[in-house]
């Protein structure tokens, strides 16, 4: 296996070098506090959990001969206090295996959005009525069709009284070119937007080099009227055997190398940003000067900041390495912190995680770091920073194989200088699958007297 893996990374480094002005926030009263996993990544437009989490829902890619196979929703708790600490609570399955992988809440935190990455399927699961056994509501089975041949819905954003969707592909070629396609809370389609490319700019100005329409990842900061688009690979790539791939020259030449700024309101692309080698989440500061937003390049494992300048003009700069690059670890999940102090890395290949000091913008200072698993995806950290979680599955046909191939949810805390783990389930031995992303549940206003539960924060 370690000499697969050499093989897998030399080839991986071959390749590789060749290669929102503010908005209302609801009513407090009237928000309930089902929350979502990473609270600093959430949309502004929702409450945040600023106190304990109850609840994890873990989007699961079900597994052949594991369990049932099927892809689904478990639900673990996390309160501390409960006498099911720990423990996987619930699950829900949805039928099929649809390449799971992204989910999000609802401005008003009361369904939750998880897309298939094959199927195309969108399934809206009910959170708030019983947050400890969420119901299946709706699923959406004609996003190709609505949104005019966009394939691969990715991340599920709210805006207010909207679900944006980011996709990854088409129905045409099944390359990297997609869209955003818009929808209401209610699952009704809206509109298709577009990504800019070099022959169709639609008013984008293209800053350097590339302008190559493809998608992943979308945030906003509403206080300066801009939305964030990042870039991926198409439906041919992420489909593809994980190793098949790096061997392909043709493939390794199919991924994104954009952000692109987009006016907010208007759901139009402003300007177009190199930011070379697969950008993967946007994080943006949650401060109210601090016009800036982060990513991470996958193939060259690079900090990239889309800032705003003194002169009111948007740039992209590289600002830090993430490890070696020449090794390739393959950064993959970020959690930026809400006082926007801390910036959290995951790499696949090492499967570490690793902490940058970001107080300073434009030189992030890495203080920690440290092997989670074999493998490593996504990382989901508390409003206040002090719980760190943490899931394994990158893709069905990308996760490692044999012993390497490690599926759990682990739990640890942070103290300023050390992560302690509390607790990790084995998704494998537990018959569940590939545990992917995460969100937080916690119980409704609704559901708790005054006084009791989980304490909440207005949306900025």
């Amino acid at each position: 296996m370690n000499k697969h893996k050499m093989t897998v990374t030399q080839k991986f480094r071959r390749t590789a070098a060749t290669a929102a002005l503010g908005m209302a926030a609801l009513a407090v009263g009237m928000v309930p506090v089902t929350g979502q996993a990473d609270e600093t990544c959430m949309s502004p437009y929702m409450a945040k959990i600023v106190g304990q989490e109850d609840y994890v829902y873990v989007w699961t890619l079900g597994v052949e001969g594991v369990g049932d196979g099927q892809d689904k929703l478990v639900t673990v708790d996390v309160n501390p206090n409960s006498k099911t600490y720990g423990q996987v609570v619930n699950t829900l399955s949805v039928g099929g295996r649809n390449e799971a992988h992204h989910s999000g809440f609802t401005d008003d935190r009361m369904y939750l959005w998880a897309g298939g990455l094959d199927t195309n399927k969108v399934f809206i699961f009910d959170v708030h009525s019983d947050p400890r056994q969420p119901k299946l509501s709706k699923v959406i089975t004609d996003f190709v069709s609505k949104s005019g041949g966009v394939v691969g819905p990715h991340t599920t954003y709210a805006l207010p009284g909207r679900m944006m969707i980011t996709g990854l592909s088409n129905n045409k070629d099944h390359g990297g070119r997609t869209a955003l396609v818009e929808y209401t809370n209610e699952g009704e389609y809206v509109a298709t937007y577009w990504m800019p490319t070099d022959d169709s700019l639609q008013g984008a100005k293209k800053t350097g080099n590339y302008a190559d329409g493809y998608g992943y990842d979308v945030r906003v900061l509403p206080r300066r009227n801009s939305m964030f688009t990042s870039a991926f690979t198409g439906w041919s790539n992420y489909m593809m055997d994980f190793g098949k791939m790096l061997n392909d020259p043709e493939a390794m030449k199919r991924f994104g190398n954009t952000v692109v700024r987009w006016d907010l309101h208007q759901r139009k692309p402003k300007e177009v940003f190199d930011v070379p080698g697969a950008p993967l989440e946007i994080r943006c500061a949650w401060q109210p000067n601090h016009n800036y937003c982060f990513t991470t390049t996958a193939l060259t494992s690079k900090i990239w900041l889309i800032h705003e300048d003194d002169q009111g003009q948007w740039r992209a700069d590289e600002v830090a390495d993430v490890g070696d690059p020449s090794k390739v670890p393959l950064p993959v999940d970020i959690s930026i912190s809400s006082d926007d102090s801390m910036l959290w890395v995951n790499t696949f290949m090492d499967g570490k995680t690793r902490g940058f000091d970001i107080t300073d913008p434009f030189h992030p200072k890495q203080v920690h770091e440290e092997k989670i698993g074999a493998q490593v995806n996504m990382v989901s950290s508390s409003w206040d920073g002090k719980r760190l979680y943490y899931t394994s599955s990158l893709l069905a046909n990308w996760d490692k194989k044999g012993a390497d191939n490690e599926q759990y949810l682990k739990l640890y805390e942070w103290d300023g200088k050390n992560l302690a783990k509390k607790f990790e389930i084995d998704f494998m031995k537990e018959n569940l699958g590939r545990a992917h992303q995460m969100r937080f549940g916690a119980y409704s206003l609704y559901a708790r007297k005054p006084g009791e539960g989980s304490r909440v924060a207005q949306g900025d």
